[in-house]
């Protein structure tokens, strides 16, 4: 049973904080951040020792916005052009819109260095709170956001202990109960085509360990850029059947993927589901009406923005939540590919 995380109710970082720890006057640190060319070397590098170990970073909207009260709320996803989020990103706009919040969001691209600095961006101007895909990877990142004690949420995973608060499914739930669904299907040469992207590895090697338990032979495993393309997927069935011509079925990272698997076999005249079983991951508006009709994973992204935004509207009014870890689960919508 996976343990549930603790709430955080974290106090914020300031500007004092960080002139104790280095042994220099607030106005000193102000200067190391804002005019670093005022301050003597040696001041300045203990300014930027202690602003790392504290993870603080400076509000952007100090001043004359300091007495007004934000209803910003950030999101921060990997891609704006990708569908899979666009669900959770439309529920969130409606929620936070109900109650009179604005929703900004930024691309993080899937590279943690992209994150930490969005994140920098973001907490400079003191939401009142954070969305995030998936788990925060950098310990910097960490950092940051305990230091500005801005409520956050961690969505679309719960592979470990939130910062503060979760709303997601388990990665390697998925990947062990699509192999199994292929394996009740009768399926015994199975592949996995998925994109690098770190939760979508966790499917995979959940599948792997799957399929080893099952007693069925190693499955064939393709990795492509993310993010993933109906192009890659013809590539990849293209590959995968390089490396086993007696495949019968592929599990897709990606709805996409799994559109682009559905292609290529169509083009090569691999009969679906007959000779190959295909299932994706998203279950995208188009995915119950191609031909044959994709097999996919189902992910409440609604559910996920509108609990996101009722967490951080509750934290925003001074209330605890309920349930600071929430488990949305998933489903396989099987159709005619599978």
């Amino acid at each position: 049973m996976r343990k549930k995380a603790k709430t955080r109710e974290g106090k914020t970082v300031t500007v004092v904080d960080v002139a104790r720890i280095a042994r220099v006057s607030p106005i000193t640190v102000s200067r190391a951040l804002n005019a670093p060319e005022r301050v003597s070397p040696k001041a300045l590098e203990r300014v930027q020792k202690a602003v790392k170990r504290t993870g603080y970073v400076p509000n952007l909207l100090a001043g004359g916005l300091r007495s007004a009260k934000s209803r910003l709320v950030a999101a921060v996803v990997p891609t704006i052009s990708g569908p899979v989020f666009q669900g959770m990103i439309q529920a969130l706009t409606d929620a936070l819109d109900e109650r009179g919040y604005q929703l900004l969001v930024g691309q993080s691209g899937y590279k943690t260095s992209r994150e930490d600095a969005l994140l920098d961006a973001i907490i400079g101007r003191r939401p009142i709170g954070i969305v995030l895909t998936g788990m925060m990877h950098s310990a910097d990142g960490r950092r940051r956001i305990l230091a500005a004690g801005i409520p956050v949420v961690e969505t679309w995973d719960l592979s470990k202990p939130a910062i503060d608060m979760a709303v997601g499914f388990s990665h390697e739930a998925v990947g062990e109960a699509v192999c199994e669904y292929l394996f009740g299907k009768g399926r015994r040469r199975v592949a996995v085509l998925s994109g690098e992207d770190e939760r979508a590895a966790r499917r995979t090697k959940a599948f792997v360990a799957a399929a080893e338990r099952l007693g069925l032979p190693p499955p064939v495993v393709k990795w492509v850029s993310v993010p993933t393309t109906l192009a890659d997927g013809r590539e990849g069935l293209a590959e995968l059947l390089r490396r086993e011509t007696a495949l019968d079925a592929v599990s897709c990272s990606s709805d996409l993927l799994a559109l682009g698997v559905l292609t290529e076999a169509h083009a090569r005249g691999v009969a679906v589901p007959g000779s190959l079983a295909v299932i994706g991951f998203g279950n995208l508006p188009f995915a119950a009406g191609v031909i044959p009709s994709l097999t996919t994973v189902h992910i409440d992204g609604v559910r996920i923005g509108r609990t996101a935004a009722e967490l951080i509207i509750t934290r925003a009014a001074g209330e605890k939540v309920k349930h600071s870890h929430v488990d949305v689960s998933f489903s396989i919508i099987p159709r005619d590919s599978a």
